[in-house]
């Protein structure tokens, strides 16, 4: 994979070739071709590595094709690059119950419940005043 350039015009470029790719990848999803989507979901990525969307999406669609293995590398990936990601924590929680691997299941699901009661307390504990 390439990496993302440093300035601004080219990381907008970068950004939106990677959204190109995704948007074409979902197309492919909602027409039932989820071999395609994963090729335009690592097009997204090599445009932009940390494109978690496009992550998601890959994990997805590798996980419908049953290539659960390669669907826990890129959760694993995601949540890596933003560890307060429930729904990556989720999707190794749902991978894994697949595989057969309970413990591991258990522990990504509770990582991500976790993560959902601590983003409801950072809600919950704004002052709705502002103050």
């Amino acid at each position: 994979m390439s990496t993302v350039p440093e300035d601004p015009a080219s990381l907008e470029t970068a950004r939106q070739l990677a959204e190109h790719h995704y948007y074409a990848a979902l197309d492919l999803v909602l027409e039932g071709h989820h071999e395609q989507a994963v090729g335009e979901y690592q097009q997204a990525l090599t445009a932009d590595p940390r494109f978690t969307d496009a992550l998601h999406g890959l994990s997805r669609a590798l996980q419908d094709l049953n290539r659960l293995d390669e669907a826990i590398e890129i959760s694993k990936r995601i949540s890596e690059i933003d560890p307060d990601d429930i729904l990556a924590h989720t999707s190794l929680s749902i991978l894994y119950q697949k595989k057969g691997m309970v413990p591991e299941a258990e522990a990504e699901g509770n990582k991500a419940r976790v993560l959902g009661w601590k983003q409801q307390l950072k809600k919950g504990s704004r002052d709705p005043t502002g103050i």
